[in-house]
């Protein structure tokens, strides 16, 4: 395997499958089944999952809520996705573990960098919900964090689409794909892989990110066996 232990960065709307708000429950079991496939080749996971599915604290702030405020709801919507993701895990015979950024003692454990780096190296998954516990900062900024953190090999990005463009593959028919680029070319190009303070850390720190379809069956495997799968953004 190329990698030892990956940070798995996923987006709260892809849970929501074709469904317009909230968990599919289809989409849940396929991913802990790729993320089961990838488990049993002797890689370790941990996983970040974001809220956008159920709540926003961005868009909250825009609606004249306290932005503060917001972010905090933001937060318990990870741990909501976090909670399902975890369960759909252990149905199918994974151990895990979920750690908090705020605590939350009855459902999950308090972030501890040492604990989480031991449950990695016994073969469980860990999940890390709540962001960073902070404020004004993104899933991706968690990601980023929790990865260095974690001294991850690289992170993987699961998107809907497989890879990163030129410009939104969706709107631009002549947008063409990325299988490598480097950091500065993403800052020079304006190219939306993860907001700049989760970007920067992963620039400074010499943390790989691969971009790719998560939806595809079987291209998380594909991908920490080494195969080019998705964009690679590196030094």
């Amino acid at each position: 395997m190329k990698y030892k232990r990956v940070l798995l960065k996923l987006s709260g709307e892809a849970l929501m499958g074709n469904k317009g708000f909230g968990i599919d429950n289809d989409r849940l079991m396929q991913y802990a089944k790729e993320i089961k496939t990838v488990s049993e080749s002797g890689v370790e996971i941990a996983i970040v999952i974001g809220g956008g599915n159920i709540f926003r604290g961005v868009q909250a702030s825009e609606g004249g809520m306290e932005r503060t405020q917001g972010d905090y709801m933001g937060m318990l919507a990870t741990m909501i996705n976090s909670m399902a993701l975890q369960a759909a895990l252990e149905s199918i015979g994974l151990q895990t573990r979920l750690q908090s950024a705020i605590e939350m003692k009855e459902i999950a454990e308090p972030f501890i960098r040492r604990k989480a780096v031991r449950h990695l190296e016994r073969g469980r998954i860990v999940i890390f919900g709540a962001g960073t516990g902070n404020p004004f900062f993104t899933t991706d900024s968690a990601a980023s964090l929790r990865a260095i953190e974690i001294e991850a090999n690289v992170i993987l990005k699961g998107t809907r689409v497989d890879g990163i463009y030129s410009a939104d593959p969706e709107k631009d028919p002549e947008a063409t794909k990325f299988n490598q680029i480097s950091f500065d070319e993403v800052y020079d190009m304006g190219l939306n892989v993860m907001d700049l303070t989760a970007f920067t850390l992963c620039k400074e720190n010499n943390l790989p990110i691969i971009v790719f379809d998560m939806n595809t069956p079987g291209n998380l495997y594909n991908l920490v066996q080494g195969e080019e799968v998705g964009t690679l953004v590196d030094a």
